[in-house]
């Protein structure tokens, strides 16, 4: 059966319903833009509302028989070869659904130990009990990338009782496993792998970019649009192969764990992007390697900054594959943290990096990047590294070797979340049991995890990174002066 990519069902829905001149006496109660605050029209704009209308009841009839939204996933399914299913609450909740489609209380996942704090989340939620993996370390550039093949072997040689395993690829320095010999480890022993590829809804669009999950084996795999492609912020796609998960299984999860009130235009941008990708997904990705490589080679030749690339990541030992579209910039040459340096970058010249860490700054490019944006972040880097010389480079970061910086985990998650709490201040949690999460963000890998024995290291790291610009959104006390842990006695 022949399939017309042109098509965009969730797009045309909303013009009919338009078209149409349907009065609904339904949410969502701003009634298409009439109740809505003259301020917030005023900025938004009447488009926003007037895509915000209900799935069920609004874009389709009540008991969906358009097919709209099932007509836009088999669209993307063929897009990319795999079974898809949408989600309008982001890959947080994508990954932590995926997760309960393999393990359930008290059963084991193996799980890379540089996994989101969404995934984390999902262990407190649920109650499986983690085996952590260890990533891949560059103890010369302290970053972490995903964990090989052979690890997982080990892991499950270890716990054969394990119900599968969970990867992070790309990570958001641009990293990305050897998914097809991690997933062959997984189905050896009949269990499935979960990819949390949040960074990768472009990958399966080149044939330059890495191997995205599902051309790789994975069995799920949860992507985010919004971030490497052009959806709204909480655009995620749900991918799926194989037998060994049950689309009706994990389609059973989402729906425990998913809004009932999803939105239209999250939906719509969902949508748009798998037709645009579908027509010229090749053309744009191509474009964004070009300017990429353009501007990684620009930068390089600005006196102390360096671009880590694919030398550096796939040595022996690191990353399998790479993705040069997050351009990592390493400061070290400058002087300056990554955090201080963002700063000046945004107050100074307007221009806002993502990643930020103790010496670098992560400037993202996608399909939606050019010569003109590409020349304003390069005249800002030259700014950056003219005043670098007359910035305060503020404390140092005090980063554990990889040994250090790992924890024990001496107790579930979730029991450590839940159980009986107190707070103690920062520099007497040193052997206690951590009861909540402390993650730098971004990327959002959380540092310190519920159920682990603090130790010195770890806790001199958090304590340096905080005072040299760290954010810390998760702990109880932001400003870090106290920790929760488990009460004396739990543990």
């Amino acid at each position: 059966m022949s399939v017309d990519h042109t098509r965009a069902p969730v797009l045309e829905a909303l013009v009919d319903y338009h078209r149409e001149g349907r009065l609904s006496f339904t949410p969502p109660g701003h009634k298409q833009a009439r109740g809505a605050d003259p301020a917030v029209r005023e900025v938004l704009g009447d488009a926003m509302f007037y895509g915000d209308v209900l799935a069920t009841g609004g874009l389709d009839d009540r008991l969906t028989r358009g097919r709209v939204l099932r007509h836009a996933e088999e669209l993307m399914a063929d897009a990319v070869h795999a079974d898809t299913f949408f989600s309008t609450c982001g890959s947080s909740l994508s990954v932590k659904a995926a997760m309960l489609a393999v393990a359930g209380p008290h059963e084991k996942l193996l799980i890379g130990r540089d996994a989101h704090k969404a995934v984390v989340s999902g262990l407190i939620l649920s109650g499986v009990e983690p085996v952590w993996v260890e990533p891949c370390w560059d103890p010369e550039r302290h970053l972490a990338h995903p964990p090989s093949a052979e690890a997982f072997e080990e892991a499950f040689d270890a716990h054969p009782d394990a119900k599968g395993a969970l990867i992070t690829s790309p990570t958001p320095y641009g990293a990305s496993a050897d998914l097809r010999a991690v997933a062959g480890v997984c189905h050896r022993r009949s269990v499935p792998l979960i990819v949390d590829e949040a960074w990768g809804a472009h990958l399966p669009f080149h044939p330059d970019l890495p191997s995205w999950a599902m051309g790789a084996g994975a069995d799920i795999c949860v992507t985010s649009i919004h971030k490497m492609g052009s959806g709204f912020e909480q655009g995620s796609v749900f991918h799926l192969r194989g037998e060994l998960v049950p689309a009706k299984l994990l389609g059973m999860r989402a729906d425990l764990l998913g809004t009932t009130s999803p939105s239209a235009p999250i939906y719509a941008g969902l949508d748009g992007w798998r037709r645009q990708m579908a027509l010229r997904g090749r053309e744009l990705m191509g474009g964004a390697l070009e300017l990429a490589a353009e501007v990684r080679s620009a930068i390089e030749d600005i006196d102390g900054m360096h671009v880590d690339g694919r030398d550096e990541y796939c040595a022996p030992g690191r990353a399998h594959g790479f993705d040069p579209l997050p351009v990592i910039i390493d400061l070290d040459g400058l002087g300056v943290t990554g955090f201080r340096a963002a700063d000046w970058l945004r107050e100074r010249r307007g221009v806002v990096a993502h990643i930020t860490d103790h010496r670098r700054i992560g400037t993202q490019l996608t399909h939606g990047d050019d010569r003109e944006t590409a020349g304003e972040l390069l005249a800002a880097l030259k700014d950056l590294a003219g005043a670098a010389p007359d910035l305060d480079a503020g404390p140092r970061v005090a980063v554990p070797s990889p040994a250090e910086l790992r924890m024990p985990q001496v107790r579930l998650p979730r029991d450590a979340f839940f159980g009986p709490t107190e707070d103690v201040p920062l520099e007497h949690a040193a052997g206690r049991v951590a009861a909540e999460m402390i993650t730098p963000y971004p990327p959002g890998i959380p540092a310190v995890l519920p159920g682990e024995r603090l130790s010195e290291p770890v806790l001199r790291y958090l304590r340096t990174g905080r005072d040299a610009g760290m954010f810390l959104p998760d702990p109880s006390d932001p400003a870090l002066r106290t920790v929760r842990v488990a009460a004396e006695g739990g543990a």
